[in-house]
């Protein structure tokens, strides 16, 4: 075994262990220690370890491989602290003592059905940092698997991938042309006959799954297309390629899924955005883009990313939720959602608030859908997320500049022009700068009825969040025209919390009233009452009527609707 340290020439430094004694570095994706660089080889210089010490040995003759400033062409044994430098990268090998018995093979999470592991150690297979294996779940258990049978399924996951490759070079196949379903059955079909044919594959290997995670890394998105097809798991953390974690039922843990290098993760986030018509390079490391379901991706790379690219999913429900799902998840109480749905239909303008991952989003999928068909409706988004049935729909989403810089069409752009698009209500995905004050002037200008997200823990601090975002307009409006503009644009906010066990929970609903002085005057109509937290770790507690009736709702009774008053005496909710 051999651990080493790898130091880049901007100064960032990671440890790469190889679990047999020998070891390959360059450019190539076969080899275990893999550099970049226009002057380092593809199989530049190796590392082998020897009954006397460890020695490096120079494997391009064009290219230099030093030790301590000295080239070398086979140099041993290394001394401790001694550098071995290629082309400005520095390596430092950790463990210089003698051969010594392999440790014990480590514990990944496999299924119960895994074949048994393999003893025979195979050191000429390639070797990878990591190895993707299968998502534990409550039908899996943890069993041991032989590092060297890993090398050997990652060699055969490298081979395949490039056989393939190599048959879609012969046999001329325009990728371009086909679509994605083509493409994965047309792949499906040239592995299959690939496996077949290969008769280096060990008998008690599973062969389709051979098959399926080649034309998973080919076509979709690699390791990450379990965990997405897993409707337990709902966000999914990339820290870097062998470094996985899952939300699952509200619980964060890590995965026994990985990548099997940095570059396949830059190759899924790739896949990811060029459909979009966005991009990710050194220029631009950072991208928000979303999957076909909905779903929401944000991914950084390096130089910005200092353990390997990155990647976040937040997944969407495959199924669209509706408000009876949120009472059946104990968001909210009927009661909540029928007035919740009464203030939409009835044009109340409202914002919803909250922490990072509390659901705001899914909240304002399902209050917008509440708003008539017969309303013309147009769409504001960063990322589209929202999913309206409505037939006249106008959906807009922002769009980043482009590799020279240039055509940035930011949120508030979108906010100004959807004024000139004859909308009954204009819907913001979330507003987090200069185009609150946008947002604010459609709602007092005949927009009535429009909805919007903002990123805040308490009512009372959404509306500081709010002034703040106005502020980012660059105009210099005196504090008391701010707060103005907002206790008469907004009505109503409703906060949405996530509690430590992974609980959502509509937390209050509150009326904005007016200005007194000048502070603007808030009104709690619900509110849940934490009560602790179960045997099961689920937080417990109740929604409750705190007995205040909405000027909203009189104002309706005024009109001569019908509408119950009876919900807002001091109800006690359910538990």
């Amino acid at each position: 075994m051999l651990s080493v340290s790898v130091t880049t020439p901007r100064g960032a430094e990671t440890i790469v262990e190889c679990t047999i004694d020998s070891c390959t570095i360059g450019k190539s994706d076969e080899n275990l220690i893999i550099l970049q660089g226009w002057s380092i080889a593809k199989r530049h210089a190796a590392i082998h370890r020897r009954a006397d010490g460890v020695h490096v040995e120079n494997l391009d003759p064009k290219g230099a491989t030093e030790v301590e400033g000295r080239p070398v062409s086979l140099y041993g044994p290394l001394k401790p602290g001694e550098r071995i430098h290629i082309c400005g990268y520095q390596l430092q090998v950790l463990d210089l003592e003698a051969a010594s018995p392999p440790p014990p093979a480590p514990v990944y999470a496999a299924p119960v059905d895994a074949a048994p592991a393999a003893a025979e150690p195979v050191a000429t297979a390639p070797v990878e940092a990591a190895v993707a294996v299968a998502t534990a779940s409550e039908s899996e258990v943890a069993v041991p698997v032989d590092v060297a049978r890993q090398q050997v399924w990652i060699g055969l996951l490298k081979r395949t991938h490039t056989e393939l490759i190599k048959q879609m070079d012969l046999r001329r196949i325009d990728v371009a042309s086909q679509s994605e379903d083509e493409l994965r059955r047309n792949t499906g079909v040239m592995l299959e006959e690939i496996v077949r044919h290969d008769k280096t594959i060990p008998a008690d290997f599973d062969r389709a799954l051979l098959v399926k995670q080649v034309q998973d890394e080919v076509v979709g998105l690699g390791p990450l297309e379990d965990l997405l097809a897993d409707d337990a798991v709902t966000e999914i953390m990339v820290n870097r390629f062998d470094e996985i974690f899952i939300e699952r039922r509200g619980r964060l843990m890590k995965s026994g899924i990985t990548f099997t290098s940095d570059q396949a993760v830059i190759s899924a986030i790739e896949r990811i955005v060029t459909p979009l018509g966005r991009r990710i390079d050194e220029s631009s490391p950072m991208v928000d883009a979303r999957l076909k379901d909905g779903s929401r991706v944000n991914a950084v790379i390096p130089p910005l990313a200092l353990k390997g690219a990155n990647i976040t999913i937040r997944k969407f429900a495959k199924s669209k939720l509706h408000g009876e799902d949120l009472i059946k998840f104990g968001s909210m109480t009927a009661t909540m959602l029928a007035f919740l749905r009464t203030i939409v239909e009835q044009k109340s303008n409202i914002i919803i608030s909250g922490g990072t991952g509390s659901g705001k989003t899914t909240l304002l999928n399902v209050l917008s859908n509440y708003i008539p068909d017969d309303e013309r409706i147009v769409t504001v988004e960063d990322a589209a997320e929202l999913k309206l049935s409505q037939p006249n729909l106008v959906g807009l989403e922002s769009r980043p500049a482009n590799a020279e810089g240039k055509g940035a069409v930011p949120i508030r752009d979108l906010v100004k022009n959807c004024l000139r698009m004859r909308p009954d209500r204009i819907v913001v995905g979330e507003c987090r700068g200069g185009e609150a004050l946008d947002m604010l002037t459609a709602m007092n200008t005949g927009h009535d009825g429009s909805l919007t997200t903002a990123h805040a823990n308490t009512p009372r601090d959404c509306l500081a969040r709010v002034e703040v975002m106005v502020m980012m307009a660059g105009l210099d409006l005196p504090i008391r025209a701010i707060r103005e503009q907002i206790s008469s644009a907004v009505r109503f906010i409703v906060q949405q919390n996530r509690f430590s066990c992974g609980s959502r929970k509509v937390t209050h609903v509150t009326e904005i009233t007016g200005m007194e002085g000048d502070m603007i005057q808030l009104q709690d109509i619900f509110l849940y009452k934490q009560e602790g937290f179960g045997a099961d770790g689920k937080v417990k507690g109740r929604h409750i009527a705190t007995g205040a009736v909405p000027d909203f709702y009189q104002d309706l009774a005024a009109r001569g609707l019908d509408v119950d008053l009876s919900i807002f005496q001091g109800s006690e909710g359910r538990r």
